[in-house]
């Protein structure tokens, strides 16, 4: 018969073992293949400002022609070709972070009217199951919708679901391509049957009004992707004569829906990067949109409602870092905005949350999440405290609004995913959870650190670092691994993850650069990372990784780099200007062809994002956009180790951006470096859908890094089975 058998020190005793014994820096002899050479067929892309582009790979765009398919499938032979040495420790890398996942493991419940709704995991399971219980969590399970049923088959799937105000009906929605668009199917909840309805090619919104008997929805564009449409959806009805309630005719912004705290309201959010406007729909009686202020350049702003008559507005309005205003619902414009919370010049307003008796304030400060608890009768306030250097925090769901209790999220590079219930009144928290972590994973074992940066400029970059105590020397001997990313006002927050344990334990160095780009210094830290400030981000990111060897914590033929979409433009960035600083880059589903996306207002990434990258139509714009964009500066020398993804399907980043950079490299590269693209033919932007597909991918990415030091040690996390 079968029995666990565990090692003797504890049951999560770590067993180590070995592939091969090999040196750390050992070469690999790789198989003498020829790399896929894409053909060349010039291509002059529309001309601009007296200046004419030619595109050696312009082909390679047209999905629907066999020889396409044909170039990107010899890639990925070409890939498992050049790998195939590394396919048993892979595979072992990949039960090794496998081993640390919790397979049954379920979400902490929350309460909504008299249910308990939470998700949950089975073994072996690639998909969540909703489920919830009814007045207490000692009631019977009811199964809302099993991803692991619906998923069957799929070559990807990705679904969530929404709830019906009297939690009798539910919407499951659906991608089972990649693609961003979702379907959507009714379920009645009562009998577990599916209803007739369906709705295709949807993407964002999804509210129910509150009789139940309908559901908003957005619509996009089916060339560019752009969210242009809100409409209505009546169940019993065909989908095909659903009513338009909003069509956003300015081809620069894209449309959202949301719904207020209070329920008693829709949102419908007009945005692009740099501006948006709000109009509001009465979710009892609906009507006809009413803005709230009208479009202007350089302002946004978002609305909520706690009840009352007025309306709470965040907005950047004579506010670089956010404030908070109010006004009445009767005539909510600008004129009447007062403030609640006003702008301070280092402290950047992220969001709020709105209860009976108090406000719950996100904040970020120096980089840093707060939680700030203030009362509403006597505006009294205090902050949560948190106690590490290098944290995540974030105000939950906190559908409630009659509570004192307020959930909120924590975690950072050494502690894992944890829930808390933190009492508003007597200031006490609860541990709902933490994320369990398998193996044998003791958080002391790991240090965090936050460093300031001094850049070019002389501003200061804020970048968390982890690493394994036992394993690291501030020798310079260590290697490294840096991510970034640093676009679209984007907070890249130092989170946890059980699968970078497998870099710390092998001891790396991990460090996230927090580059002008992003919005962790507020919002001037994204202004001076975008449009014509864009190549700080760039710049920002070569001085981190620059620090990190300068101060010995990384060696300096041992850094690699990482990022992807718009961190995959920075990475492509960093190797046309500093290859030489790193061993070797992973960009995920990289933004690389930035003048022709931003050219062609037929494909996402275009109009409603001028005001990110810049507009090609003027000159200025044009030349700086062109001056950094990696695909029109990649040049005759020496570059690192690269791997490049794409998806297929990709709707934000379309895949020939990354498949007609690394043609390009091929031809122009002076080096004998490994360069491999790989295509997920059944995925979008997202990459593998389910919790282990996407493993095999984080192993095949850390794979090709292991193998290019010589490094072959194999960690077991999982309990040894022997026959007794």
């Amino acid at each position: 018969m079968l029995k666990l058998k565990f090692a003797p020190i504890t049951f999560f005793a770590v067993m180590l073992w070995f592939v091969a014994c090999t040196p750390a820096e050992k070469q690999v002899n790789l198989p003498d293949v020829k790399p896929p050479v894409a053909k060349i067929e010039p291509f002059d892309v529309v001309s601009k400002h007296g200046h004419t582009r030619t595109d050696n790979y312009y082909w390679l765009k047209n999905r629907e022609d066999s020889t396409v398919i044909n170039y990107l499938t010899a890639e990925n032979n070409y890939l498992d070709t050049m790998m195939a040495h590394t396919n048993d420790f892979q595979e072992a890398l990949f039960e090794e972070m496998r081993g640390r996942i919790k397979e049954d493991d379920s979400s902490v419940p929350y309460k909504l009217d008299d249910y308990y709704y939470y998700t949950r995991f089975v073994t072996g399971g690639e998909y969540p199951i909703y489920c919830r219980k009814k007045g207490s969590l000692d009631a019977p399970e009811e199964i809302v919708a099993d991803g692991n049923a619906l998923g069957k088959g799929q070559s990807y799937f990705n679904f969530f679901t929404s709830v019906s105000p009297d939690h009798k009906l539910a919407a499951i929605i659906m991608d089972t391509v990649g693609r961003n668009f979702y379907a959507v199917k009714f379920k009645d909840l009562s009998t577990g049957k599916m209803l007739g309805d369906k709705i295709s090619n949807t993407r964002g919104g999804y509210q129910w009004t509150n009789d139940n008997k309908s559901m908003y929805y957005a619509v996009p564009d089916p060339v560019t992707l752009r969210n242009y449409l809100i409409k209505r959806h009546i169940l019993g009805t065909s989908a095909d004569a659903d009513p338009i309630i909003y069509e956003e005719k300015d081809e620069t912004l894209a449309v959202y829906l949301g719904k207020t705290k209070s329920k008693k309201y829709f949102v419908i959010n007009s945005g692009r990067t740099d501006a948006s406007f709000v109009q509001f729909i009465d979710a009892d009686k609906p009507g006809k949109p009413i803005v709230i202020e009208p479009l202007k350049d350089n302002v946004e702003y978002s609305i909520d409602h706690a009840g009352g008559d007025v309306f709470y507005i965040r907005t950047n309005l004579d506010a670089k870092n956010y404030r908070l205003v109010q006004a009445p619902v009767s005539a909510p414009g600008s004129a009447n905005w007062k403030d609640v919370i006003p702008n301070r010049e280092n402290v950047f307003l992220e969001g709020v949350d709105y209860f009976k008796d108090f406000m719950a304030v996100e904040e970020m400060n120096a980089g840093l999440t707060t939680i700030r608890i203030i009362k509403r009768t006597d505006n009294s306030e205090h902050t949560i405290n948190f106690g590490e250097p290098a944290y995540t925090a974030g105000i939950g769901y906190n559908p409630d609004f009659n509570t004192n209790i307020i959930r909120y999220s924590y975690q950072s590079m050494t502690t894992p995913a944890s829930t808390y219930d933190y009492n508003m009144d007597t200031r006490e928290k609860e541990l709902k959870k933490e994320q369990e972590v398998l193996g044998n994973f003791n958080k002391e074992d790991y240090a965090t650190e936050r460093v300031m940066v001094k850049a070019r400029d002389g501003k200061e970059v804020p970048m968390s670092i982890v690493y394994r105590k036992d394993k690291f020397k501030k020798d310079g001997t260590v290697p490294g691994w840096i991510y970034g990313y640093g676009s679209y006002g984007s907070t890249m927050f130092p989170t946890f993850s059980t699968a970078r344990l497998s870099l710390l334990d092998r001891g790396f160095v991990y460090a996230i650069a927090h580059v002008r780009g992003g919005q962790e210094m507020g919002g001037a830290w994204y202004e001076d990372g975008k449009m014509m400030n864009k190549k700080n981000t760039f710049t920002d990111f070569i001085d981190c990784s620059d620090w990190l060897i300068q101060n010995n914590y990384v060696a300096k033929d041992k850094l690699f780099a990482s990022g992807g979409s718009a961190g995959g433009l920075l990475m492509g960035a960093i190797v046309n200007m500093r290859p030489e600083l790193y061993r070797g880059v992973i960009a995920a589903v990289p933004f690389v062809d930035v003048v022709t996306t931003m050219m062609d207002e037929s494909i996402p990434l275009t109009t409603f994002e001028w005001k990110e990258w810049g507009n090609p139509n003027i000159q200025e714009e044009y030349e700086y956009m062109l001056s950094y964009s990696p695909y029109d500066n990649v040049e005759k020398k020496n570059y690192p180790n690269l791997l490049v993804t794409t998806g297929l399907h990709d709707s934000q980043v379309q895949y020939w951006e990354p498949a007609k950079w690394v043609a390009k490299l091929r031809a122009m590269k002076t080096d004998n470096n490994r360069l491999y693209l790989y295509t997920n033919m059944d995925a979008g932007h997202g990459g593998a859908s389910g919790r282990f597909r996407r493993l095999r991918e984080v192993a095949r990415e850390y794979t090709f890094v292991f193998d290019i030091l010589g490094m072959k040690e194999v960690i077991e996390t999982k309990p040894k089975i022997e026959k007794l």
